[in-house]
């Protein structure tokens, strides 16, 4: 007599992925509650089992509270508090360090980034994508002054770094956990995450998107926080402003050179009357190699001032209270 198995029995179960989904928040009371209900009404339809890390970058407004209610409505919330304001890379940063799960995701909390989204990153993950990487489609609704600064910077980057950049790449992206841990072995204190993820160089997939209309507020990424931004990338990622340097000098020397064998030509063979000294030639001469020499002077400055900041190794961000869920 044969006996028949229990299906259970016969086909073991296996283990529920978990997705950790991070959200950097700064100064977002009254929006977190309406993007928090668009984001699980998504995921609320996936048999997977999310945690949702908010990282409060140090709000001064009463985002706190909205995220404590968050999280007493919801025991998958988890708060991140910070101490202070570290900056959108290492609010990102802190979510992604307590984060446990085995697909990661990084989003924005303004509602400009699509949680609908979520469900394609996931199978992509499962095809085995360790990097899913989230590309913004509608760049020509964007401001044009943003939009030319935009594609100059990552020409730019592109052009000096040896790590290649997605264009119109934002911090919409799902990792895997093994695409995690490498980033998270990466301690550097200047950060841009949009660099570091290109260098990491596992399997990566695109996915397009239109970015949707922010809820309310505006951009907390000022003019200043975008030169800071850009700064970080070129200096990370690049070591070709000290061959300017190195290259500039050699040109100089050359014209110096040509110059000294044009001014013995002319005593050798008899003219010297044709050397006639010039004040407004010298004095421009010395002006633009002094010039010169003070911005790559700039340049080494600022390399040695990252040597600096590294080197006392300061945590990228510190936590005022440990992540918590209130139930």
């Amino acid at each position: 007599m044969v006996k028949s198995l229990d299906k259970e029995e016969a086909v073991p179960r296996k283990p529920q992925l978990s997705v950790d989904i991070v959200i950097p928040v700064y100064n977002e009371a009254g929006v977190v509650e309406r993007t928090f209900d668009r984001l699980r009404s998504v995921t609320d339809s996936l048999s997977y089992k999310f945690t949702f890390y908010y990282v409060n970058d140090g709000s001064q407004d009463g985002t706190s509270d909205s995220l404590a209610a968050l999280a007493k409505k919801d025991s998958r919330v988890r708060v991140v508090e910070l101490s202070r304001n570290f900056g959108h890379q290492a609010a990102l940063t802190a979510g992604m360090d307590v984060s446990g799960g085995d697909v990661v995701i990084t989003m924005d909390s303004d509602g400009q980034h699509p949680p609908e989204l979520i469900p394609q990153m996931l199978e992509l993950a499962k095809q085995g994508y360790d990097i899913i990487q989230g590309q913004r489609m509608d760049v020509k609704q964007m401001d044009p002054f943003k939009k030319w600064t935009s594609n100059f910077f990552y020409q730019l980057l592109n052009l000096v770094s040896g790590t290649q950049i997605l264009p119109d790449a934002a911090d919409f992206r799902a990792l895997s956990r093994q695409a995690l841990d490498a980033l998270k072995s990466m301690p550097e204190y200047h950060r841009f995450l949009r660099g570091m993820v290109s260098w990491l160089g596992f399997k990566v997939a695109i996915l397009p998107y239109h970015e949707s209309q922010r809820i309310a507020g505006k951009s907390k990424y000022s003019f200043a926080m975008m030169l800071r931004l850009a700064s970080d990338a070129i200096f990370s990622f690049s070591l070709v402003p000290l061959y300017i340097g190195l290259s500039t000098g050699v040109i100089f020397f050359i014209l110096a050179l040509v110059q000294l064998i044009y001014l013995l030509t002319l005593w050798l063979g008899g003219d010297s009357q044709k050397v006639i000294p010039g004040w407004g030639s010298l004095m421009a001469v010395t002006l633009v190699a002094s010039g010169i020499i003070m911005i790559l002077l700039g340049f080494i400055g600022v390399y040695v001032g990252y040597i600096f900041q590294e080197v006392k190794r300061r945590p990228v961000y510190l936590i005022r209270k440990p992540e918590s869920s209130e139930e």
